[in-house]
């Protein structure tokens, strides 16, 4: 029996040619999960339908059927899509006990009829609200390349579990950069799709004029593969020559690592970038994402804060109770303010096909961290995290998050790739020539120690 490989890709090829069964990815996927959940980043194993989804597409290879672009590859899902016969935590303690989901959510039954198998569900921040999966109720997730180190949030176990090789592919959402943040800091690829272009049913709701669901991958193959089968049809292709590329200066320049700054300034070279832009609205839309989050969050928990606030993580308690105290007057302001960005951002990708920023000011910092200095300047070590990815989540646009290439034992750290609404293909082609270029690329899978 073949060795599983890293790649959605690889594995699928494999099980359609008959190389590989379904069924013995699975097992071996659901072993070295439960050998290695030091890192805490699932939740839950499915192991009875993981093993009956394989068995359906081995039965499809051995009848000559085609059993699906996605054949054999094991994946995982955030604790807030449904699966049906489960309950759906959104990592809150009092969803334990809430009635199993009865179907699949909508973009987890398009992965499975692509014969794509489920195996476990992740670990989250509770109800998607932080940047660094530390969760009250069911522990924080670390870090695959130090695990001493946060995963970043609030998808946090899906990037761990595809971080560390566990699976090749994961499902998260990204609000505000809850992809974005922990593709970064566990050195893979995440998609934030335009907004509404895949489904949200069956998806625990956040902030819906900002929830977005998408994929980490450790290639730009996998994630043009998933995202179209999620999509449900093939991506137009980018037809407009060379990419009109710019880097974001301003906000986006500062209160980052010089890492990530250098890493920006090589690929902006290799794709002959123009002057930067500066997006003036950067830092108010920034504190607009913060308030209008926290109100909309708020509000939709407030019920179950006055019934039982002592059940929420003290964390989100904490912040959701802000939100729901905001003003309606802060609130239109926020809502004015990023209107203001939102048409920024339109005006920059009228003259650019593709834009360039930091995905996390830093690395991953240490779990007992509580702040960090970057650029001469104290940053808090959670909230800081999404200082590049929360502003740009306003004006709906795909953005993937790619991991530079770094030296061996150099912690991780990712760049946005923006594009326009509906361009995710480019930002695909455009990873996949950096990863050619030797300018992106996942770091090897680390060594973990197995369970006591």
């Amino acid at each position: 029996m073949s060795a599983v490989p890293e790649t959605a890709c690889a594995i699928a090829a494999q099980v359609r040619e008959g190389r590989l069964s379904a069924r013995q990815v699975a097992i071996d996927t659901l072993d070295r999960i439960a050998r290695h959940d030091g890192l805490n980043a699932a939740t839950r194993l499915l192991r009875a339908r993981a093993l009956a989804d394989a068995a359906r597409v081995d039965a499809a290879v051995a009848a000559g059927r085609d059993p699906g672009p996605l054949a054999g590859v094991p994946f995982a899902v955030k604790d807030l899509f449904d699966v049906a016969g489960e309950t759906t935590t959104a990592g809150a303690r009092q969803r334990a006990q809430a009635p199993a989901a009865v179907r699949d959510a909508e973009v987890v039954a398009r992965l499975c009829a692509a014969g794509a198998v489920l195996v476990a569900t992740a670990n989250m921040d509770e109800f998607a609200y932080g940047f660094s999966t530390e969760n009250a109720h069911y522990g924080t997730t670390r870090n695959p390349h130090d695990p001493d180190r946060l995963a970043g949030g609030s998808s946090g176990g899906s990037a761990a579990l595809v971080g560390a090789g566990l699976v090749p592919l994961a499902l998260g959402s990204d609000t505000n950069g809850s992809i974005r943040v922990p593709a970064s800091l566990c050195g893979i690829f995440g998609l934030r799709p335009s907004f509404g272009a895949l489904s949200v049913e069956g998806v625990y709701p956040f902030v819906e004029r900002l929830d977005t669901v998408g994929c980490f991958v450790r290639s730009p193959e996998d994630m043009a593969l998933a995202h179209a089968v999620m999509l449900g049809e093939a991506l137009p292709p980018f037809a407009g020559g060379r990419p009109r590329v710019a880097a974001l200066g301003g906000w986006f320049a500062g209160r980052a690592d010089a890492a990530v700054l250098a890493g920006i300034d090589r690929i902006a070279a290799y794709l002959q970038a123009g002057p930067p832009v500066v997006l003036r609205y950067a830092a108010a839309a920034r504190s607009a994402g913060f308030l209008l989050t926290g109100a909309e969050g708020g509000h939709r928990h407030l019920p179950a804060l006055r019934r039982d606030a002592m059940a929420f993580d003290p964390a989100t308690r904490d912040r959701l109770i802000a939100g729901a105290l905001q003003p309606v007057a802060a609130v239109r302001d926020a809502e004015a303010v990023a209107a203001r960005f939102v048409a920024e951002v339109a005006d920059a990708l009228a003259g650019h096909d593709l834009l360039l920023a930091p995905a996390t000011p830093m690395p991953a910092p240490r779990i007992d961290a509580t702040t960090i200095v970057i650029d001469g300047q104290t940053l808090s070590a959670r909230a800081d995290l999404g200082l590049h990815t929360q502003p740009l989540s306003l004006a709906g646009v795909p953005i993937l998050s790619v991991p530079l290439a770094q030296a061996e034992g150099v912690l991780p750290i990712g760049v946005q790739l923006i594009a326009a609404p509906g361009r995710e293909a480019l930002l695909f082609d455009t990873a996949a020539a950096l990863v050619a270029a030797g300018l992106v690329a996942c770091p090897p899978v680390p060594h973990l120690a197995e369970a006591a």
